[in-house]
């Protein structure tokens, strides 16, 4: 549809500029031209309400207007009929025929169907998870990963040059709590609990024992006999490393990669948080005051202005921030986009704030928030407190409920709405779990072609006019469109609703179709959409990193 939808487009707007002409309209003062699926049944396939809008800058009747283009329009061979409706809109009826184009169009261009050039090949960099090396990934950085992954696909598919990366917070204070974490379980292992007690703040979860344990194996009672102050960096580094490793095994079996791992150690090793800070004070957004050094926020409708180097000469982890966001543009990068968790959500002002006295427009610089997960078991909340290690690691659910169903399950709702996982619904092995259901049908569609008595056949569409066949046939033709949703909003649910949507749409078409019949041209061109069917489900859990059976 999104052919059609183009060709319409174009030719409303040839009308458009043509009556401007005569009535002595600029062409600049007329609005774009916009074509969109009616919301209701009964009111055609497509809809403008172009008329409507140039009802004020021509200063005529709305219907009168839709009239005058529609008695100007080019025939179309997709169009069966126009109406006008209500105060203007022009809807549009369309046949089948540009149905069964789409299908032989899927079937010629495979893999790239659905794909677009909406990037122009522009450079984007997709920062994302990018959780503390302080422990292990929970759910909630499992969400950002399967959002951050999965936007990553699209925006490759839609003309993209993407990179993702990773940004490794091993810098700070908190990196020195995990070393001294770990440094005081060590020393509890060996029944020196006196020596180094347990920080009031430190990190509490059990894998701190594992690591302890780990280093008591390698190294000994070593440690015992040295200046606990001395060995601290060794904990530190450590404990880091064994962290950041795990991290990357459970992000790997999760199916993500990232072409760049950063470390914020080398803002401060090649001195790009002093350079950062003093570009902003020449350039008059930063300034000293109270022996501190302050980010020019009100300038940008903040509350008030932000330290970026405190009086003792320590730099905030907003210096590090913009700093790092500096690098990012520096690299060539046209367009960044941060995938954060929702508790940030007011930190996005100051960062645009940042962006933009860097020189950027904050536009090319986007965040997409992810909320909270709730996992329920049996209808029953999971309690987790990651203050006191007590949580629900993403290598747990992976482990239960597998990579598929957990990719599925974390975008089933916009990133930035709650969700409740249900882990006893990812697990089962029926059509009440939507990840099955749509791989089911892959399957199902696998079995029908391996069990064909004859070759599909694209001559033959015309026989496909049964309410499923058509049902089925539009689902495929919206995929593109579909696609671009999902780039511009930068929303991989509109993709899982989507594959839920075509499996259902390819249920009904198989419960009342049937595949082999005697009529041999039929069958032939009942294949042709099965194929079609198969390839387009196949293309979306692909874009999503989910794996598409043959058999279950």
């Amino acid at each position: 549809m999104q052919v059609v939808r183009e060709e319409l487009r174009s030719l409303i707007s040839d009308v458009v500029r043509g009556l401007a002409e005569e009535k002595g309209v600029s062409v600049s003062d007329l609005p774009d031209t916009v074509m969109e699926r009616p919301r209701h049944d009964g009111q055609g396939d497509l809809s403008t309400t172009v008329a409507m809008q140039l009802a004020g800058i021509f200063r005529d009747n709305p219907r009168k207007i839709a009239a005058e283009i529609i008695d100007r329009l080019e025939e179309n061979k997709n169009v069966d009929s126009i109406e006008i409706a209500g105060p203007g809109f022009i809807n549009f009826f369309l046949n089948n025929l540009w149905m069964k184009g789409t299908v032989c169009r899927i079937l010629k261009e495979g893999a790239s169907y659905g794909s677009q050039d909406l990037g122009k090949d522009r450079k984007v960099q997709v920062e994302f998870v990018s959780a503390n090396p302080t422990g292990p990934l929970h759910i909630g950085h499992g969400r950002g990963a399967a959002v951050g992954d999965i936007v990553s696909s699209i925006l490759d598919f839609t003309g993209w040059d993407v990179s993702k990366e990773y940004y490794v917070n091993d810098a700070g204070l908190q990196m020195e709590m995990l070393g001294r974490s770990t440094q005081s379980r060590y020393f509890e292992i060996n029944g020196k609990t006196e020596v180094v007690p347990f920080p009031e703040d430190g990190y509490k979860g059990h894998y701190i024992y594992d690591i302890a344990e780990d280093i008591r194996k390698k190294e000994g009672d070593r440690f015992l006999h040295e200046d606990p102050q001395e060995s601290l960096k060794f904990f530190t580094s450590y404990a880091s490393d064994s962290i950041l490793e795990g991290i990357k095994d459970d992000l790997s079996s999760f199916g993500v990669t990232f072409d760049k791992w950063f470390s914020e150690k080398t803002l401060y090793e090649h001195s790009l948080v002093p350079s950062t800070v003093e570009l902003l004070v020449e350039n008059g957004y930063a300034y000293t005051a109270e022996d501190a050094v302050w980010f020019r926020a009100t300038l940008f409708d903040d509350e008030k202005d932000r330290v970026l180097i405190r009086a003792n000469g320590v730099p905030t982890y907003f210096a590090s921030d913009i700093a790092y966001h500096k690098d990012k543009f520096d690299r060539g990068f046209d367009r960044v986009i941060d995938v954060w968790g929702a508790d940030h959500h007011g930190y996005v002002p100051r960062m645009k704030a940042a962006v933009t006295a860097l020189g950027k427009d904050k536009e090319v610089f986007d965040v997409l928030l992810i909320q909270f997960v709730n996992l329920l078991r049996q209808g029953v909340q999971v309690p987790m407190s990651t203050r006191s290690g007590e949580f629900v690691t993403l290598k747990d659910v992976i482990d239960e409920v597998g990579t598929d169903a957990t990719r599925y399950f974390f975008v089933m709702r916009r990133s930035d709405s709650h969700l409740d996982f249900d882990l006893e619904l990812a697990k089962k092995a029926s059509t009440d779990n939507p990840v099955y259901y749509v791989q089911y049908a892959h399957a199902r569609i696998h079995s029908i072609i391996d069990n064909a008595e004859l070759e599909a056949g694209d001559q033959n569409l015309a026989l496909l006019e049964h309410d499923s066949e058509v049902e089925l046939m539009k689902m495929l033709a919206k995929y593109p469109e579909e696609i671009k949703l999902s780039a511009e909003s930068r929303q991989p649910h509109h993709l899982t609703s989507y594959a839920y949507d075509l499996a259902t749409a390819f249920h009904a078409f198989y419960n009342n179709c049937r595949v082999n019949t005697d009529n041999k041209e039929l069958s032939e061109a009942r294949l042709y959409l099965v194929d079609a069917s198969r390839q387009v489900l196949k293309n979306v859990l692909t874009l999503l990193g989910i794996s598409a059976p043959a058999e279950m």
